[in-house]
């Protein structure tokens, strides 16, 4: 059903045309593209995974609704290959940036939608309801994508207003990382670490709810998200005691 319901809507899940781009852009977008999907591929394939909380997106299915995935831009690597070739769409900004990004997320079954807080927002949104509502399945990263780090945004909450679905709050934490220093503290998982996945109870939200609500279910996510990095620290500081050992 999943890949009869892609097939409807491939110009999702197909890369864009570069043509609007000189040759030294299409050349390095293709590069970037290349050098992300090849390194989170090699890297992934490495990582040993264990999961907690996987009832909760079952929960989800047992419904029969679809899930609004929402996590944190910082967790963005392993979550890209952990929940690959599931036809997730998500957000990506109308900028060279972000048809990299489209691309390299493309090739692991993604799907895009061009649009951002500051650039296209409500329009991808608009799209995003109107994808979902024919039963594709949405991601988010709730604080992307300039931050504030750790802080949630609406934008999920809104879609499952819309939609009658959930959103479903996870993280995926790992053992050992390099944090780069960027805005959000982007973490790239090191080789053959172990990596934990935490899925927090779905958040329904009512189609007639009010701005309050709204900000009520917000507040709930950035709660539950919060959570989750502390299980996730929690979890890894345990493994990383027991190693030294």
């Amino acid at each position: 059903m999943a890949e009869k319901i892609q097939k409807n809507f491939q110009e999702v899940y197909n890369f864009a045309s570069l043509s609007n781009y000189s040759r030294r852009e299409r050349f390095s977008i293709c590069l970037v593209d290349w050098i992300f999907y090849v390194l989170i591929s090699l890297i992934g394939k490495t990582n040993r995974f264990e999961i907690e909380g996987w009832e909760n997106f079952k929960k989800i299915e047992d419904d029969n609704k679809i899930p609004i995935y929402a996590f944190w831009h910082n967790r963005i690597f392993l979550a890209t290959y952990y929940f690959r070739n599931r036809g997730i769409v998500v957000i990506t900004s109308q900028s060279f940036d972000g048809e990299y990004i489209a691309r390299f997320i493309q090739r692991f079954g993604y799907g895009a939608v061009r649009g951002s807080s500051t650039r296209g927002g409500v329009g991808a949104l608009v799209e995003m309801i109107r994808l979902m509502k024919h039963g594709l399945p949405m991601g988010f990263t709730v604080d992307g994508p300039k931050g504030a780090r750790y802080v949630a945004k609406t934008g999920a909450i809104l879609l499952a207003k819309k939609t009658g679905n959930p959103v479903m709050p996870f993280i995926v934490e790992a053992e050992n990382f390099w944090a780069i220093n960027s805005w959000d503290k982007l973490q790239i998982p090191k080789p053959f670490t172990r990596a934990k996945v935490f899925i927090a109870k779905p958040i329904f939200v009512a189609t007639e709810a009010t701005d309050a609500e709204i900000e009520n279910k917000r507040q709930e996510l950035q709660t539950k998200l919060d959570e989750l990095v502390r299980l996730g620290k929690q979890w890894r500081e345990s493994k990383n005691s027991i190693g030294k050992k």
